[in-house]
């Protein structure tokens, strides 16, 4: 009997082999797709904080600087939440993305836990905006000026599958920001 060393290896296993391999990294690529984005479309460059509930508690994390017209990734892998919210200050001209859903944030980087009690607590309370991801794996929330937004935007936000409507500025007056940090290419920490 010939040792396992001397058989010749058919030319369809190693294909069937290299096939495999090859199929299992496309898939991890693709689960590694599954985050939770923010395109910043405007011309402005543009602080962002983000409200979500884990499995633990209320969450509230800032701030992201985000040049003009790029995106970047707020929260890494599959979503675990369908609400989330958000908060966006243009830095260049002034304004703000808000809403109703008030938590906790301050002026410098963040992350605190719980949104109750925000002022007692040496916090802001700050309205953030809600973002109903459908239950989705992954999404992207697109901010836009309020003067690039058409007629039918108004009436029917263009949604897909995985984004968000577009948020218009609210022009509101500018409210102090968080001191300018260095880009680090628009990555939060």
């Amino acid at each position: 009997m010939p040792a396992i060393s001397d058989r010749p290896v058919p030319a369809l296993h190693l294909v069937r082999t290299a096939a495999a391999a090859l199929l299992f990294v496309l898939l991890s690529a693709m689960t590694a797709k599954a985050d939770f984005r923010l395109c910043n479309n405007t011309g402005s460059r543009v602080g962002v904080a983000i409200g979500y509930k884990d499995a633990e508690s209320w969450t509230t994390e800032g701030w992201w600087n985000i040049s003009a017209r790029s995106c970047e990734t707020l929260l890494r892998g599959a979503l675990v939440a369908r609400y989330y919210y958000i908060y966006a200050v243009d830095y260049d001209r002034g304004g703000e993305w808000s809403g109703h859903a008030y938590m906790c944030s301050r002026e410098k980087e963040f992350t605190i836990r719980g949104t109750d009690n925000c002022l007692a607590r040496g916090y802001d309370r700050t309205g953030f905006f809600e973002v109903d991801t459908g239950e989705q794996r992954s999404w992207t929330v697109q901010l836009t000026d309020s003067a690039e937004r058409t007629t039918s935007d108004r009436s029917a936000p263009n949604r897909s599958p995985g984004t968000s409507p577009r948020m218009p500025g609210l022009g509101r007056p500018p409210l102090a920001l968080p001191p300018a940090q260095p880009s680090n290419g628009g990555a939060k920490r």
